[in-house]
């Protein structure tokens, strides 16, 4: 167990594709979201999948898997209600209470790191089921 913890906090790496990719949506406004997932054995950060500008908040919940851990940015846009429209980019850390404990340690030790390379994030959720991280949090967060 302290070799996995020792491993997970001083050896990961995140790929230029997650960095490319956050900056795309960022600035770009290519992708809605994107969801990034831990190579165990390379102990890299990469990206699992890239939600398209036309995708909603649901179909990110839905490209998470049910028994292992995953990140994910979201770009919810919104109009104030001063009629202003704006975006507000956020972290998910999605730990899911079927997933390996091993994964879990691993996510939860290397979250920092990755959200060090992510600059620009707004807020940030921790969801283990998918009513912690539900869209009417999403809304009430960004007000």
């Amino acid at each position: 167990m302290a070799m996995a913890f020792k491993m997970a906090t001083t050896g990961m790496h995140v790929t230029e594709e997650c960095t490319s990719s956050f900056l795309e949506m960022k600035w770009k406004k290519v992708h809605r979201y994107i969801v990034f997932k831990i190579e165990e054995n390379s102990r890299k950060v990469t990206v699992d999948k890239v939600g398209g500008a036309g995708e909603s908040y649901s179909d990110l919940a839905a490209s998470l898997p049910v028994d292992d851990c995953r990140y994910a940015v979201f770009d919810f846009d919104f109009v104030t209600v001063d009629n202003c429209r704006k975006s507000k980019i956020f972290f998910i850390y999605w730990s899911p209470e079927a997933s390996r404990i091993r994964a879990k340690i691993l996510y939860a030790t290397s979250k920092a790191g990755l959200r060090r390379v992510l600059e620009g994030i707004h807020y940030e959720l921790q969801a283990t089921d998918p009513t912690e991280m539900g869209f009417d949090i999403i809304q009430d967060r960004a007000k």
